[in-house]
């Protein structure tokens, strides 16, 4: 088993150190805040993902697994090293390399001769490059190894990954890298660092434009009457296609998408090609999330000027608290701009949670977010809202206006209760 360094333990830094601890690999993670630092060691685990808490706690138990604020420290003694920072969106929508930049050089001078260095913060097209000229070491080897990993399911990608892509032109590092793998027993591909960089992001636009691509097809669906979710089923079983993401929704968001999209429509005209069919998957997105106000300002009877929406659901998909780029959010922030007094409920989102505005109302409960509400709308889809009783619903909201724009309620059931459900593809 190989010794390990990661620095950052963000979704991607902690779940990566987590599950190679699991695997038998002795690791340790570095990140500069030394606050989450702090509470990773005392097995606190501060984002929600499922099943990362138990793989924390059993590192911590069999001492495969430890943090520190040091990043130095980190890598002093390790075999591989892995760059998990983040890379945020910069103004012209290239991704921003400050983050590795400064993370490869901090921690130049420590590494061990012959250490590899691997770069699993997703980064363009060129990148590895880069953080060679930072360690500026000829006997460090930079490899790639980009991660495919969803929230709320994170743990489960990578004990059980579809593939495992290595870039690197050395390839005894590269099956150096793979090696850490093979307890997993991954499909393996080894590339060019180019390749491997690449493949992240078209991964990820490709997964998007079928998501932009069911949200256009449900709006058509909505005008037509036909039923989305037949549609979905007889496209699905094409084995050309397939059946993933093609669930229709209020649009997509999160840490990956919107910011991957973007870079890779970025690097696209840097290298001179208008990427003309990507940039229309973005607007397709942000024509989605206007759609999802215009039908519940149509359920509020035109208007939403005074009117009070109630929300279930503001992290950007079930199983997670992460609020980034929520579609939930960019429609409450519509909502809000027309003068709508929204109130909202969510799991994992406690009242003053950092991320959601001011002018939300936070409720303590899914019925309380709908006291007094006109409409409803159903925007993240937690499995708790579908058991919840339309009775009780009727009880605290005046209004008889739902839009379920993640499709999850029993529509039958809340229509007997006399409610008006608008759901996502079908027409009314």
């Amino acid at each position: 088993m190989s010794r390990i360094a990661i620095i950052g333990t963000g979704y991607v830094g902690l779940t990566t150190g987590a599950c190679m601890a699991h695997l038998g690999h002795q690791v340790i993670c570095a990140d500069v805040d030394t606050k989450k630092v702090e509470q990773l060691q005392g097995g606190v685990v501060p984002i929600l993902e499922y099943r990362l808490d138990e793989l924390v706690a059993e590192g911590l138990a069999n001492g495969r697994l430890t943090f520190t604020s040091d990043s130095s420290l980190a890598v002093s003694d390790a075999e591989v090293v892995f760059l998990c920072v983040p890379t945020p969106q910069g103004d012209d929508g290239s991704a921003d390399l400050s983050y590795v930049q400064a993370a490869a050089t901090t921690i130049a001078a420590a590494l061990p001769h012959e250490c590899i260095v691997v770069n699993k913060s997703t980064v363009p097209v060129g990148s590895t490059k880069v953080v060679e000229r930072a360690i500026r070491r000829s006997d460090v080897r930079v490899v790639s190894n980009p991660e495919f990993l969803r929230e709320g399911s994170a743990v489960d990608d990578f004990l059980h990954p579809d593939r495992v892509v290595v870039g690197c032109d050395d390839p005894v590092a590269a099956r150096a890298v793979g090696a850490l793998y093979d307890a997993v027993r991954p499909q393996l591909i080894i590339t060019d660092p180019a390749s491997a960089e690449l493949i992240k992001y078209a991964a990820n636009a490709l997964l998007a434009t079928k998501l932009s691509f069911v949200n256009a097809i449900a709006t058509i669906c909505e005008q037509v009457g036909a039923d989305i979710d037949d549609v979905v089923v007889g496209v699905g079983y094409d084995t050309r296609i397939g059946p993933g993401f093609l669930r229709p929704g209020p649009g997509w968001g999160g840490s990956c998408f919107p910011k991957d999209t973007r870079a890779l429509a970025r690097i696209a005209e840097d290298a001179g090609y208008d990427f003309g069919l990507l940039r229309s998957v973005i607007e397709a997105n942000l024509q989605q999330f206007d759609h999802i106000t215009s039908k519940i300002r149509t359920a509020a009877g035109g208007s939403l000027s005074g009117v009070t929406v109630a929300i279930w659901g503001l992290t950007f998909k079930a199983r997670t608290d992460d609020l980034r780029d929520s579609p939930a959010l960019e429609v409450a922030h519509r909502l809000l701009r027309e003068g709508a007094i929204v109130q909202a409920f969510d799991p994992t989102v406690p009242e003053h949670r950092t991320g959601v505005p001011e002018t939300i109302r936070l409720a303590d409960g899914a019925v309380r977010a709908t006291s007094g509400a006109t409409v409803l709308a159903v925007l993240t889809e937690w499995d708790e809202f579908k058991w919840i009783d339309p009775t009780e619903v009727a009880a605290a909201m005046p209004g008889r206006h739902v839009v379920d724009g993640r499709n999850i309620l029993d529509r039958a059931q809340w229509q007997r209760n006399g409610f008006h459900v608008a759901s996502t593809g079908r027409s009314s």
